[in-house]
């Protein structure tokens, strides 16, 4: 980032500081600080939306709701019993059939969940900046 106070500016305030009696004095003083004030918060408002923009990927990571690791939890949980109801009917099919759609189904959400973690995941390291070392 260039600044837009440069050397010459410097010592133009200085001169005029010099030249110019002690009722202009503290006028040029001023200038000279309100310029270096807008410098120093444009600088620091440049390095405010810098960390704001390496941040935002971290936040939305953080969106995505719970944790494979929570869903499979659930899911065992919420599978044993259901196996159980569809296995109570006994050898009918019916009761095959239904195990079968259970854990399907849990296996299907499972995968959905598990592919849109991971694209959040890979998508969120992609627009962070490499480390340094």
């Amino acid at each position: 980032m260039s600044s837009p106070l440069s050397p010459e500016e410097i010592r133009a305030a200085a001169e005029t500081h010099n030249e110019l009696g002690p009722a202009y004095r503290d006028a040029v003083i001023e200038s000279f600080l309100n310029k270096v004030g807008r410098e120093i918060d444009a600088r620091v408002d440049a390095r405010l939306a810098q960390q704001q923009a390496v941040q935002l990927p971290a936040r939305d990571r953080r969106a995505h709701p719970g944790s494979p690791m929570a869903l499979a939890i659930i899911s065992m949980t919420l599978g044993i019993p259901l196996s159980a109801i569809a296995l109570a009917v006994g050898t009918h099919p019916a009761g095959i059939v239904g195990l079968l759609v259970v854990w399907i189904a849990i296996t299907a959400i499972n995968i959905a969940y598990n592919v849109s973690y991971a694209n959040v995941s890979s998508a969120a390291r992609s627009q962070q900046p490499p480390n340094r070392r």
